[in-house]
C-alpha cells in the first residue's frame, strides 16, 4: 500500500507542476497581451557571436563546416555565417545550445568552456529573455599557429610560380 500512496502522491505532484507551468505567465515572452517567439536561427547567431568573443576560440564548427565556411567567404558579396558550429533547441521559455569549436593551442580548455558558457548564457538570456538550460561545448581540434604559416608559404609559392614575368 505504501507504493500506491507514494505513486499517487507523485501523480498529484506531477499534475500540480503541470498545472502551475501551464498557468504560469511570469515569462517576459508569454504575457496576457500576447506571445513572443524567437527563431532558432536568432538564438544560434547570438550564441555563435558570443562564443567567438571569448579569447582562445580559434574557429567554430567541425572540419566540414569550416571547409564550407571557407568556400562561402571567398564568394564575393557573401556574409559570414555566425551560427556555424552552433546547434540550438528553442522552446517557449527555454533554450539549449551545443557548440563545436577549434581551440587555440595553449588555452586551458576547461577554462575556455566555462568562459563560453558564461558568455553564451548571459548574452542569450539578456537579449531574448529565454532561460538557457545547458550549453554543451565540444572541442573538435586545437589550432597550432605554425600550421597557418606552412599553408601560407605553400600558397605564396604557387602564386609566384604562376605569375608571368
Amino acid at each position: 500500500m505504501t507504493t500506491t500512496s507514494s505513486s499517487s502522491s507523485k501523480e498529484q505532484q506531477t499534475s500540480g507542476e503541470s498545472a502551475s507551468a501551464a498557468g504560469d505567465t511570469s515569462s517576459a515572452l508569454v504575457t496576457q497581451q500576447g506571445r513572443t517567439s524567437i527563431a532558432d536561427s536568432v538564438v544560434a547567431k547570438i550564441a555563435g557571436i558570443a562564443t567567438r568573443d571569448v579569447a582562445g576560440v580559434y574557429a567554430l564548427g567541425g572540419g566540414s563546416a569550416r571547409a564550407v565556411g571557407a568556400i562561402r567567404e571567398r564568394i564575393p558579396g557573401s556574409r559570414t555565417n555566425h551560427s556555424q558550429g552552433v546547434a540550438v533547441e528553442v522552446g517557449e521559455r527555454q533554450a539549449a545550445i551545443d557548440v563545436q569549436l577549434v581551440a587555440e593551442f595553449g588555452v586551458a580548455i576547461v577554462d575556455l568552456a566555462a568562459g563560453i558558457r558564461r558568455n553564451v548564457i548571459s548574452s542569450i538570456e539578456r537579449m531574448t529573455g529565454l532561460e538557457v538550460t545547458e550549453v554543451n561545448v565540444a572541442v573538435q581540434d586545437v589550432h597550432v599557429p605554425t600550421d597557418d604559416d606552412a599553408d601560407d608559404t605553400d600558397a605564396d609559392d604557387q602564386q609566384q610560380s604562376a605569375r608571368v614575368q
